[in-house]
């Protein structure tokens, strides 16, 4: 969206975004978001607002949104459009990606390889 917004385009992706019946975003707070990358999803949710179905993933607790946002104002007018009309879901527990992984590596001495995109 920060492209789209240096393209003058926004409003082209923000509808795009805005036409799906579930928008799914994965992984909030995991990097920083910068002032104008919260001010966009801000536009992004408000569009989306009791209109469609949006889900967010995060692990960071609401508590924590005002530094991930670098804005609490911003990041509270977010939180109040995620969640009111919603369900929120807490998981806990071992890492699903670990499953299974975290005995094997207190057992033997094991080589981490992502074999993504990679060629043996």
């Amino acid at each position: 969206m920060n492209k789209a917004h240096s393209e003058n385009r926004l409003d082209v992706k923000l509808k795009h975004f805005a036409k799906y019946k579930l928008l799914i975003i994965d992984e909030i707070g995991y990097l920083p978001i910068d002032k104008q990358g919260a001010n966009l999803l801000f536009q992004l949710i408000n569009k989306r607002y009791e209109k469609d179905s949006t889900i967010i993933t995060t692990n960071q607790p609401f508590s924590k949104w005002g530094e991930v946002f670098s804005d609490i104002t911003l990041a509270n007018a977010i939180l109040d459009r995620l969640i009111h009309h919603s369900s929120i879901i807490k998981i806990t527990g071992p890492s699903y990606r670990l499953k299974g992984k975290i005995d094997l590596m207190e057992t033997k001495k094991v080589a981490i390889i992502n074999s993504n995109n990679c060629t043996f």
